[in-house]
């Protein structure tokens, strides 16, 4: 498959995203800056010295210039990031697909942790935290005023030892307290199943694992359907937080023979990077259904845009997450990282998915159960929605609307309830027609 490039995950820690490969500190040439830029810094220091000589308690000066750095890179986006030492190694740890704590990707929002999902099987998933669940409190002490490490920090322990959790909800009455034990967090990246005379195979993340496991899965699948007896796969990227871009890429590929996958563009032209499909198709050209929704986001969506564009797969469900941006780690030394975001990613049409995301081919919307909206607070007409382009402060995407991104990311238990399953083993057993199954290779496709 594609070449591995060395890239990171952040995992729970800082939210969903694709990341590019690792590179030095000093990566171009800054631009100068000007005479009040350095008066300011001025200030700044000069503020910096005040605390620490006049503030009623002695301050930690590590945590003062951290809490800055950090106060200066959350005002660019909510996916730029400082981390220290430790965090970084967390990072690096996530990135294998193993770590401690609940087992959550969360992000910030009005100085709260937001839940973008529950990775499934995990403490927060048995104890009913939900996508869009916003903690206010941990162990009691409030989040406001945390970072995100921070507040990442204090959810993570001892496996075995419990943490309480206070959770806004919207349209909750009342505040949700859940206490929930520790455990180790060992989330596969790739589950599959034989649905009969159809393939189900679900990524629940882009970690190093993610593409030997697919291979592993398609591998099993043909040696359990005869292949005239397989009808085809399908992809399920539904609550799919994202991960790492090489393995977005290479599983993209797996079903491409040529043709672009993805472009990241940054602030320059000669910032730009392309990668290609090579010849090789692992599913030998068998249908192809795309399973999102508002769960699905940065490499996920990388995956679904690239197989849509390339009119390779049919894509069902509801509009994705809209995470179009690519962040770049800067390894700080002994001191950390830099998490910058540096470019937007393009699907091989030209697409920005930054505030937009994917709109499916056939859209199949999942509607939450009554149990679930009356635990909620939820009217009978009202859902929730997720997605990038309600995030405070995030980047403007070229081609984002008045619509936004997102949509409702939940996904039922049981198969037999579960609508856009259905419906995409309806259309690969020609139970279903639609015009956008399968997809027109013609003179649009973007192949070459």
């Amino acid at each position: 498959m594609i070449r591995k490039l060395s890239i990171l995950f952040a995992g729970a820690l800082l939210g969903a995203t694709a990341m590019t490969s690792l590179v030095g500190p000093h990566t171009g040439v800054a631009n100068a800056a000007g005479s009040d830029t350095y008066r300011q810094l001025a200030i700044f220091g000069d503020v910096f010295e005040r605390v620490r000589a006049q503030y009623v308690d002695v301050p930690d000066d590590q945590k003062l210039i951290e809490t800055a750095i950090n106060g200066m890179l959350t005002s660019l986006d909510p996916h730029s990031s400082y981390m220290n030492a430790k965090e970084t190694a967390d990072m690096r740890t996530e990135t294998r697909g193993e770590f401690g704590g609940l087992g959550i990707e969360v992000t910030m929002e009005n100085e709260l942790v937001k839940v973008i999902s529950p990775f499934d099987g995990t403490p927060a998933d048995k104890a009913g935290v939900l996508a869009g669940d916003l903690i206010a409190e941990i162990n009691g002490e409030q989040v406001k005023g945390l970072t995100l490490a921070e507040a990442v920090e204090k959810m993570k322990g001892e496996i075995g030892s419990s943490v309480d959790l206070t959770i806004i909800r919207t349209g909750a009455t009342q505040p949700v307290r859940l206490s929930i034990e520790r455990a180790e967090i060992k989330v596969p990246s790739v589950r599959h199943t034989v649905e009969n005379d159809v393939g189900y195979i679900k990524l629940l993340r882009f970690n190093e694992q993610t593409t030997s496991g697919m291979e592993e899965a398609i591998a099993d699948i043909k040696t359990k359907i005869p292949e005239d007896k397989l009808k085809g796969f399908v992809l399920d990227l539904r609550r799919n937080p994202g991960g790492l871009l090489d393995e977005a890429v290479s599983v993209s590929d797996a079903f491409l023979q040529n043709g672009e996958i993805v472009s990241t563009r940054g602030r320059n032209a000669e910032e730009t990077r392309r990668y290609n499909a090579r010849t090789g198709d692992d599913i030998d050209g068998k249908p192809l259904v795309v399973l999102v929704n508002g769960g699905s986001a940065s490499a996920s969506e990388i995956v679904a845009g690239a197989l849509q564009d390339q009119r390779r797969a049919t894509v069902v469900g509801s509009r994705s997450f809209g995470k179009g941006s690519v962040q770049t780690i800067i390894p700080l030394g002994a001191n950390g990282a830099l998490r910058l975001t540096t470019a937007l990613y393009y699907t091989p049409a030209g697409t920005s998915i930054q505030g937009r995301g994917i709109k499916p081919d056939i859209e199949v919307e999942q509607p939450l159960p009554e149990e679930i909206k009356a635990q909620m607070g939820l009217k009978a007409d009202e859902d929730v929605k997720l997605g990038e382009s309600s995030l405070r402060g995030h980047i403007q995407g070229v081609e984002e609307g008045d619509e936004g991104s997102g949509s409702l990311d939940y996904v039922p238990p049981e198969a037999k309830d579960d609508l856009q399953m259905q419906y995409a083993l309806d259309l690969l057993r020609g139970v279903k027609t639609n015009a956008a199954f399968p997809p027109k290779q013609d003179s649009a496709s973007i192949a070459n």
